[in-house]
């Protein structure tokens, strides 16, 4: 790997948690300052970087021009996109879409909820598999064998009680989703919150993206999420057509 590159990501790395003055940037990735300040000169000539004020830095308007790009590329992002702003608009509760990306969720869109609890997640942001109810989506639909592999490559950090902590019983989850068509996060990823979510396919069937909607346990208790699962497998087909999914026997 080329040492300025490496470097010059881990300063746009580093930019990404805040503002930072050269002297941070140089004790972050270990290097005199001198080097810190090429690399900021080249990053910020091609905007990457701007300056804020005169001693401090912060990501620039290109790397979100090519975020938001990359994010357009996304069909399924596009085609799905009035069927979750529905869902989101008749709920209020906050909606998700999701994509498997390197063992993990990717977050590609995301329609915030009505209510004052906000969600920690934002667009960009990556989530474990095990304990998202998208995640649980996007890895039932492999085939069993890759299930299996995936499940057994999971590092399975618990992160409240209710978190699945093994392969055995992540496999039997993934079978249950499998069967049912929809997947729950009871208080898996976060105590505070719950989550149910359902796939989307493409027009030969394939899984192209999960939806999930996320809600606070104070606002909803366990029966009640599960009381909108209708509403959430309908937004799921929804935006499976304009996808170009075809419904079974039609």
């Amino acid at each position: 790997m080329s040492q300025s590159l490496d470097r010059g990501l881990t300063l746009l790395s580093g930019l990404a948690r805040g503002a930072k003055t050269l002297d941070q940037l140089a004790e972050e990735i270990g290097v005199h300052k001198s080097t810190v300040l090429r690399l900021l000169r080249t990053l910020e000539s091609h905007h990457f970087v701007r300056r804020e004020g005169t001693r401090h830095y912060r990501l620039g308007s290109a790397l979100f021009d090519l975020a938001n790009q990359a994010l357009e590329d996304r069909d399924v992002r596009r085609s799905a996109g009035p069927a979750l702003a529905e869902l989101n608009a008749r709920t209020g509760h906050t909606v998700h879409l999701a994509s498997y990306e390197e063992g993990e969720v990717v977050y590609i869109d995301k329609y915030e909820g009505h209510h004052s609890v906000r969600m920690y997640s934002r667009v960009g942001k990556r989530a474990p598999l095990h304990c998202t109810a998208v995640g649980k989506v996007l890895v039932a639909d492999l085939s069993p064998q890759r299930r299996a592999e995936v499940a057994e490559s999971i590092d399975y950090v618990v992160l409240t009680g209710n978190t699945i902590t093994n392969a055995a019983d992540y496999l039997a989850e993934l079978e249950r989703v499998a069967e049912q068509g929809y997947a729950v996060d009871n208080a898996e990823h976060e105590d505070f919150i719950h989550c149910v979510a359902a796939p989307i396919r493409g027009s030969g069937g394939e899984l192209l993206a999960a939806v999930s909607m996320s809600v606070p346990k104070v606002l909803l208790d366990f029966e009640g999420l599960l009381a909108l699962v209708p509403a959430l497998v309908s937004a799921a087909e929804q935006a499976s057509v304009h996808s170009g999914w075809t419904e079974p026997g039609k």
